[in-house]
C-alpha cells in the first residue's frame, strides 16, 4: 500500500509500505481524510526535535472501520465512519496516575514519534476510536485540531463570567475560541491577519484585534473596561508573546500556554507575583475533549469550511508541503484526501 514519507527534511515523497496486520482488540481502519498542521510543517522543515526520519506524517484522521480483530466491542462494525485519539500513555507515569494521560511523560502522537495516518490503511487498538455521529467524513478529520484548544479552555476553566483573550487564529487558536464562547465566555482574537481575524469572529469571538495595525494595550483598555482579560490561551509559541499574555492578563488572571516557544522567553517574574496569577500549560487533548468538541459542532454554527485552505490527494502532498514551506502564511490547513 502507499505512504507519503518525510525522507529527510525538506524531502517528502509518495512510496510503499507493508499493508498492517490485525492483532487482538485492534481496529483496521481505510484512512479517508487527514488533516495536516503546523507540526507536520515542522517536520518537514526538520525543526520538530521529536521526529526522526524517515516519517509518515498525519494524525488529524477521519477513516472508516475495514475490519475488527477480536475482543472488539460490537459497537464497532465495518464501515462506520471514526476518528481518534492520536496519542499514547504508559499507565505508569506521574500524569497518567493522576488520570492526565494526555501529558504521559512518554506519549507517542501518530505522526510524530511513531508513522502516522497518510497511508491507506492502519491498525489502532479500539479504544482510541471516537464515533462522531451528525459530522460529515472529512469534517472528522478537523476534530483533533480543535480538541487541542477545547482543552486549553478548560484548563483555563473558562466561564460566562470570563473574558477571553486569545493570542493566535489557527487551528489550534480558533478551538479555544470556540470552545470559551461555547462555554458562555465573552472572546476576544488578536492575530495579525483579518482573513484569520474575521474567521475567529465566526467561530465564537466577540472582537478581533491585528495587533500588526492596531494598538493592542489601547483597544484591550476599551474593550475590558481597563481591568484587562481574565484568560489569555497563548497559541502562537513565541518568546513575545509567551511575555504578552502575563503583561496583559487581569490582576488574578489565568494565563493557558498551548504553543511551544522556539526560543528561550525572558520574564519579568514580578508580574507572577504581583498580579498573583495561575500560570497553566495545556498539551494535547483528552477523551472528554473530543465529546466535547463534536458536541460544539453539532450544536453550533462553527466554520469548518473556512478552515481548509486546499484540499489535495496523496500525490499532492511534496508540492503542497513544497508550497507551504515557501508562504507559510498563506495556508493555514491542508487536508489530504486518500
Amino acid at each position: 500500500m502507499r505512504a507519503l514519507y518525510i525522507k529527510k527534511p525538506l524531502e517528502a515523497e509518495v512510496g510503499e509500505q507493508a499493508a498492517p496486520s490485525l492483532g487482538p482488540g485492534e481496529v483496521m481502519l481505510r484512512v479517508r481524510f487527514v488533516g495536516m498542521c503546523g507540526s507536520d510543517l515542522s517536520s518537514y522543515r526538520g525543526k520538530n526535535p521529536l521526529v526522526a526520519y524517515p516519517r509518515i506524517p498525519g494524525h488529524e484522521i477521519a477513516a472508516t472501520i475495514e475490519s475488527v480483530g477480536d475482543g472488539v466491542p460490537e459497537r464497532f462494525q465495518p464501515g462506520m465512519a471514526v476518528t481518534l485519539s492520536p496519542y499514547t500513555s504508559c499507565g505508569k507515569c506521574a500524569s497518567c496516575l493522576r488520570k492526565r494521560p494526555n501529558a504521559c511523560k512518554n506519549n507517542e502522537t501518530l505522526g510524530v514519534q511513531r508513522d502516522g495516518a497518510l497511508t491507506d490503511f492502519i491498525t489502532v487498538p479500539h479504544q482510541k476510536l471516537i464515533v462522531a455521529d451528525g459530522l460529515q467524513l472529512r469534517d472528522l478529520s478537523l476534530v483533533e485540531p480543535l480538541t487541542v484548544g477545547y482543552h486549553a479552555a478548560r484548563r483555563g476553566r473558562v466561564s460566562p463570567t470570563d473574558q477571553v483573550l486569545v493570542l493566535g487564529c489557527g487551528a489550534v487558536g480558533l478551538g479555544a475560541i470556540a470552545a470559551s464562547a461555547f462555554h458562555g465566555a465573552t472572546v476576544l482574537a488578536v492575530d495579525v491577519d483579518d482573513r484569520k481575524l474575521a474567521l475567529a469572529q465566526r467561530a465564537g469571538a466577540r472582537a478581533g484585534i491585528n495587533s500588526k495595525s492596531q494598538n493592542l494595550a489601547e483597544r484591550l483598555h476599551s474593550l475590558t473596561e481597563g481591568l484587562g482579560p481574565d484568560v489569555v490561551i497563548e497559541a502562537i509559541g513565541t518568546p513575545e508573546t509567551f511575555r504578552l499574555a502575563v503583561e496583559i492578563v487581569a490582576f488574578t488572571g489565568r494565563v493557558v500556554y498551548i504553543g511551544y516557544a522556539k526560543d528561550e522567553v525572558q520574564y519579568d517574574s514580578r508580574l507572577f507575583v504581583q498580579k498573583e496569577l495561575d500560570i497553566l500549560g495545556s498539551r494535547n487533548a483528552l477523551p472528554e475533549d473530543f465529546e466535547g468538541v463534536i458536541r460544539m459542532l453539532n450544536e453550533t454554527r462553527f466554520p469548518l469550511e473556512e478552515m481548509v485552505s486546499k484540499v489535495v490527494s496523496l500525490d499532492g502532498v511534496p508540492q503542497a508541503l513544497q508550497d507551504w514551506y515557501a508562504a507559510p502564511a498563506s495556508i493555514s490547513k491542508i487536508v489530504v484526501e486518500l
